[in-house]
């Protein structure tokens, strides 16, 4: 190959770096740059929960700790049970006892899911309560107990996935 068949491309990419400098724009300060930035007003302060509401809420916080009570005394006796039937056969006697222990301790948990559930409801109930001008407030404190509850159930389902996990599956 001969380097002069590459000489016209050469000179015609060389043609474009040799242009004008006045199509560029300009890179001072524009006068919109300079203009007063408005201030962010804080969001207002959410309304307290009215007493109905607040006794509503703490009902249900209340049903779901008893639900975690509860879950917890099923639970060391699931616990114990799966534990023996680790290295048991599928449909054992001994493996058939530690499903039953299971099916306890997901039925124990039924107050801490009812809770959820309840303040589930509640929250969308009065979402569309203060969407309608019917009511103010509470939803901070709806959230806040709805939050707290629903990490106990999670971590309850979480318990409960390992210790099925432990046991042989059919």
């Amino acid at each position: 190959m001969s380097p002069r068949r590459f000489l016209p491309y050469l000179a015609l990419l060389l043609s474009g770096c040799a242009g004008g400098q006045s199509g560029y724009p300009s890179l001072a300060k524009r006068p919109i740059e300079s203009a007063p930035v408005a201030e962010v007003a804080p969001p207002p302060a959410p309304a307290p929960a009215d007493p109905q509401l607040s006794a509503d809420i703490a009902r249900y916080v209340a049903q779901a700790k008893t639900g975690a009570v509860a879950f917890d005394a099923a639970y060391a006796k699931a616990d114990k049970a799966v534990h023996r039937a680790s290295g048991a056969a599928v449909s054992s006697d001994i493996w058939v006892a530690a499903q039953v222990a299971i099916s306890s301790l997901e039925a124990a948990r039924n107050d801490s899911v009812s809770a959820l559930a309840s303040l589930d409801t509640l929250y969308v109930e009065r979402s569309d309560q203060v969407a309608d001008g019917k009511a103010r407030g509470g939803l901070a404190d709806i959230d806040t107990a709805r939050s707290a509850t629903l990490a106990q159930v999670d971590q309850q389902n979480d318990r409960i996935d390992a210790m099925k996990a432990r046991l042989p599956q059919p």
